[in-house]
């Protein structure tokens, strides 16, 4: 085993979380494939490659109440950049809700944002090593 492809996001709805992943964050969609009865096979990918989001879409009421707290309310997912203020003023410009100002850690610049559900995510440019 040499690397983590993908992650399952359970979601509401396929194409509302097409539509925020790919327009308001910039994600490449990958995959968008009918596999029948409703269900399809949805991949989304940061545009510059890494592990990518199956999209999921609830289909019964215990996936229902997951959606947007698949964490229990700990950040979920960290999204790297290599331009945090790039990166952050797009996202603002795109209404991404973001939970505090950009703050410098030991390990970055760093900020938490929210998706359409509310599942936490960092947006984090590295230190330089």
């Amino acid at each position: 085993m040499s690397r983590l492809s993908l992650v399952s996001l359970i979601v509401r709805n396929y194409d509302e979380a097409i539509a925020f992943y790919t327009d308001c964050l910039g994600f490449t969609l990958e995959a968008d494939t009918d596999m029948g009865e409703g269900k399809r096979w949805v991949v989304v990918r940061p545009s510059h490659g890494g592990t990518g989001l199956l999209l999921a879409e609830a289909k019964n009421d215990k996936e229902v109440s997951r959606i947007g707290n698949q964490t229990g309310g700990r950040v979920f997912l960290f999204l790297e950049t290599d331009d945090f203020a790039r990166d952050h003023t797009a996202m603002l410009a795109n209404n991404v809700k973001f939970h505090e100002a950009p703050r410098r850690e030991p390990y970055g610049t760093v900020a938490v944002f929210e998706d359409l559900y509310g599942n936490l995510f960092d947006l984090i440019e590295p230190n330089s090593a």
